[in-house]
């Protein structure tokens, strides 16, 4: 599968294409969502017009990974280069207690109706089309609509991951209709339709978010998941709110890094590593070598240990934000590395609670906007029950929290729980350059932390950079794919890591280059089945007449 080749270091020769537009770009984890994407930009709208159209026909198309009934982030990039994070993150409901899993059947904080947490996504996608967009929930839902009511071709990475959790798909009798036709996973190429789904969507494009957290289709989920354990309550749906943030921003190499605020972890952990990196000279140390590999892991070890007791939702726990991103505290930290060794920090290490299941959409319009946005309904096919009347896979978020009271992360009614999204904008002399994200849980951000400087250290192309080999720790052992050599993986074992080969690390990185005359360049990466769609071309020139009179001729 690989090819390694020597341009500027060593880099990657990618599996998929990049394509280019000066017009617009959507990257997407599914073909027709990046199709549905780029629809509402030929028909004049706004990135965010067209990035609330990818996510509603990904909850369709990639319904192991994100629905209406979860929770998410959107860093949002106006054309002025003001930034803003809409965050609609699940929180927990009003019944929730600290201790409500010590005594709990085991799994009942991961599956079933009991895991469910209070969705945002879909409050967050109408206030980005309110502030952001020109078209309404019900124009961007139109694609949505059509492939549920329709149906799609169930490509192979569905078919995979609902054979990954079947056992538990089977024991709900409506997941188990739409994923295991005839006792066994979907197929690829078979067609997926979900009928009530298309209605739901329908009364969501009639009365807008208001459906869910205020009408009928909120009062059925709210049943249905009653009939399955669940806590949730129509006053809960009702007081779900989406709160606008500033994003933490800093600097790499002279480069504008833009990353979202707490309750992630993604931005301000991302800034952390990078200035921790920034003191050595990952150029000549090249890409893939022991040496960089190295010290890049030492970096998510630091940071994984700060985040255990740092980063939290900051209306339950004070995170010290400015502490974290400052160059002072990198360097301090730095000067604790080793590099002939790997050792364990201090602040101890984060409970591996966050499932790698997400999606995510960048999508940008040629009038400047960017919109970056990850979404989840948490681990793969969420609680793993279809509430039926509308078609809707709920979250997990529940899963998230840590079941021990008194800690950062403990459960406590109307909490958000910490995430590791992290939708990053770069800047070059106040100009975007790069805007990338990724789905993958407690992998997010380090994943990006990689993508960055394989950007700006290493010269990777978009496509390279997106699909290049990863590694991730949290102080435990070195995850790395396949493609890095023997030699290098001695030669990190010799330096003290436990290494574990795996598949891959975190999910699909979806990422837009923007040039200096306009050209926009999307990518994605073969770790899912993401699909970068360009809008080129433009109108007709002022005074062409294509038909001539013929008494004119």
């Amino acid at each position: 599968m690989t090819d390694w080749r020597a341009r500027a270091g060593t880099v990657f020769t990618p599996t998929k294409q990049p394509a280019q537009g000066a017009r617009g770009m959507v990257v997407t984890n599914h073909p027709a969502a990046s199709a549905a994407g780029a629809q509402m930009l030929a028909e004049g709208g706004t990135a965010v017009d067209a990035a609330v159209a990818s996510l509603l026909a990904l909850t369709v198309v990639e319904p192991m990974m994100v629905g209406v009934f979860g929770g998410g982030l959107m860093h949002i990039a106006a054309p002025d280069g003001r930034h803003e994070v809409l965050d609609g993150m699940a929180t927990a409901p009003f019944a929730a207690r600290p201790e409500m899993f010590e005594n709990a059947p085991p799994g009942a904080q991961t599956v079933g109706g009991r895991s469910v947490c209070v969705p945002a996504n879909l409050l967050a996608w109408e206030a980005a089309l309110a502030r952001h967009g020109r078209f309404t929930l019900a124009d961007v839902a139109e694609p949505a609509i059509r492939l549920a009511r329709r149906g799609f071709a169930a490509s192979a990475y569905l078919s995979e991951c609902t054979a990954e959790v079947a056992a538990d798909l089977a024991r709900d009798a409506g997941m188990a209709h739409l994923f295991l036709p005839d006792g066994k996973p979907i197929a690829p190429g078979q067609r997926l339709v979900n009928e009530a789904l298309a209605e739901t969507l329908e009364a969501i494009a009639k009365e807008g978010a208001a459906a869910l957290h205020e009408g009928d289709v909120g009062s059925s989920c709210v049943m249905d998941l009653a009939r399955k354990g669940g806590m949730i309550s129509t006053d809960d749906l009702a007081a779900a709110r989406v709160i606008p943030r500033a994003p933490v921003h800093g600097t790499y190499r002279g480069v504008e890094v833009w990353g979202p605020p707490p309750p992630s972890a993604g931005g301000v952990h991302v800034l952390q590593m990078l200035n921790m990196v920034e003191g050595f000279d990952l150029v000549s140390m090249g890409f893939g070598t022991a040496e960089s590999l190295h010290l890049m892991a030492e970096a998510m070890r630091m940071g994984f240990a700060d985040r255990a007791v740092a980063t939290a939702d900051p209306d339950f726990v004070p995170v010290p934000v400015a502490r974290l991103i400052a160059k002072e505290y990198a360097a301090e930290r730095r000067a604790l590395f080793d590099p002939a060794r790997s050792r364990a920090w201090a602040a101890g290490l984060a409970p591996d609670r966050e499932s790698a299941n997400t999606t995510h959409v960048t999508v940008a319009d040629h009038e400047g906007r960017i919109a970056c946005c990850t979404h989840t309904i948490n681990s793969l096919f969420g609680a793993r029950i279809l509430l039926r009347e509308t078609g809707l896979i709920p979250n997990n978020y529940m899963a998230l929290f840590d079941p021990v009271p008194g800690r950062a992360q403990s459960i406590a009614a109307g909490k958000r729980v910490t995430t590791s999204m992290s939708p990053l904008i770069l800047r070059r002399g106040g100009k975007p350059i790069f805007a990338l994200g990724l789905p993958g849980g407690l992998r997010i951000f380090p994943s990006t932390f990689q993508a960055v400087v394989n950007l700006l250290d290493h010269g990777m192309s978009l496509q390279e950079a997106m699909e290049a080999p990863r590694i991730w720790t949290n102080g435990g052992a070195l995850e790395m794919e396949p493609a890095f050599s023997d030699a290098t993986i001695a030669a990190l074992q010799a330096r003290g890591h436990e290494v574990l080969r795996l598949p891959h690390v975190a999910g699909g990185m979806c990422g837009i280059a923007f040039q200096p005359d306009g050209m926009m360049e999307g990518a994605a990466c073969w770790r899912a089945d993401g699909a970068p769609v360009a809008l080129s071309g433009g109108w007709a020139r002022a005074g062409v007449r294509f038909w001539p009179d013929a008494r004119q001729a």
